[in-house]
């Protein structure tokens, strides 16, 4: 049966459009409604407009247009209001980034660097001449005797939190300032002048330069002074005569700012020492006690990467001469010894290259505190208090 609209003899062959080729059944599903139509990226003109001169069949849509014909009394489309609004607030936006870039108060402070180590180290003379004998019967006879052997000796203070540190954070501090005392002061490798690496990896990279300056090139001009640093003997003087170093101080710690943590040491040292050649004397020793007080300081960075910045360090040790530059390594006065100078090496400020700082630093060395006497000493004169500097804390 014949459709109406069809030719009266069907369709001719070899022309489009039969039943295999069209079927409305399957546009069904499309709907050209009016969105549909505004969808559309190109647009019919109308009759009018097609009329004008050098007109256009269609025009291409833009994004931001609706479609409908403008006349200059038509208000913007919804669509291009939106997209002007979007343009407006990205405009806003990166102003705003501009503005806060440079005008942003809460900008991170730059990260400081450590200030130089600034050391003085003071040798101690005796008065008298030096006991020698063997070490434990010399610690038992001296204030060391009560001193704990080696890091036990070394003791926390009680930890709290601070302002701005917790308490795990006061804690790494105290840790770490430990650790660089037992690495500069009992590591037998760094006593013997034979290592100094286990005390660098403990130091700020800034004071890394100083303190490589200090081990290769040390001088008395109070930056310098490798026994700043640690503790170490001229391997050419003496050695450990016993490796149980007696030791007794305290450690203490505050804020000094929001990012900084300081913490102060004080500790005495006592090494039982005897000549590093052999002599009449190899199996007698001495004593030799340092004084150290340090002052370290850690911030955030330092606590993580478990370092520590030694801004200063005080030193008195002996018994050694005054005259004796104690900066390249301590030369204790051996059993038997006498001092042989009454005061330091003479200075000459006429003389060219670098003054040694220290060179007018040098006190006594009370006894028998530190050189404790295995016979009883002949009476004396009593000293001047102020004459005399004791090493104990």
């Amino acid at each position: 049966m014949a459709v109406p609209g069809d030719p009266p003899d069907g369709t001719p062959e070899g022309i489009g459009g039969g039943e295999d080729e069209f079927r409305p059944d399957e546009y069904r599903s499309v709907v050209f409604d009016e969105d549909f139509v505004r969808a559309a990226r190109l647009q019919e003109f109308s009759a009018e407009e097609r009329m004008g001169e050098h007109a256009r069949a269609v025009r291409s849509r833009s994004m931001w247009s609706s479609g409908a014909p403008r006349t200059h009394t038509s208000t913007p489309s919804r669509a291009a209001r939106q997209g002007a609004m979007l343009v407006l607030l990205i405009a806003m936006a990166f102003g705003a980034a501009v503005y806060l870039g440079l005008r942003n108060p809460y900008v991170a402070p730059a990260q400081g660097h450590a200030q130089p180590l600034g050391a003085v180290v003071v040798p101690l003379a005796p008065t008298t001449t030096v006991t020698g004998g063997k070490p434990t019967d010399l610690y038992a006879k001296s204030p060391a005797a009560e001193y704990r052997v080696g890091a036990a000796g070394i003791t926390l203070p009680a930890v709290r939190r601070t302002q701005h540190f917790a308490e795990s954070q006061v804690l790494a501090a105290l840790a770490i300032a430990k650790d660089y005392l037992v690495q500069s002061s009992l590591d037998p490798d760094v006593l013997g002048a034979v290592a100094s690496r286990p005390v660098r990896v403990l130091l700020d990279p800034d004071l890394l330069a100083q303190f490589d300056h200090s081990m290769s090139a040390p001088s008395g001009d109070g930056r310098h002074a490798a026994t700043g640093w640690l503790v170490r003997f001229d391997p050419g003087t003496a050695v450990l005569a016993d490796s149980r170093v007696r030791v007794s101080g305290t450690l203490g710690f505050e804020e000094v700012s929001a990012d900084v943590l300081e913490v102060t040491t004080d500790h005495t040292f006592v090494y039982a020492v005897r000549p590093a050649v052999a002599g009449p004397a190899l199996d007698s020793a001495s004593l030799f006690t340092v004084r150290r007080e340090l002052r370290m300081r850690f911030d955030r960075e330092d606590l993580a990467a478990h370092r520590a910045e030694l801004l200063s360090a005080y030193v008195m040790a002996g018994p050694q001469d005054c005259s004796a530059d104690p900066a390249p390594g301590f030369r204790p006065l051996l059993a038997g010894a006498a001092p042989t100078t009454v005061g330091p090496a003479a200075s000459d400020p006429y003389a060219s290259g670098t003054p040694r700082r220290a060179s007018g630093l040098c006190g006594v060395l009370a006894s028998p505190a530190a050189a404790p006497a295995t016979t009883p000493p002949d009476p004396a004169p009593p000293a001047d208090p102020a004459a005399a500097v004791s090493p104990g804390p």
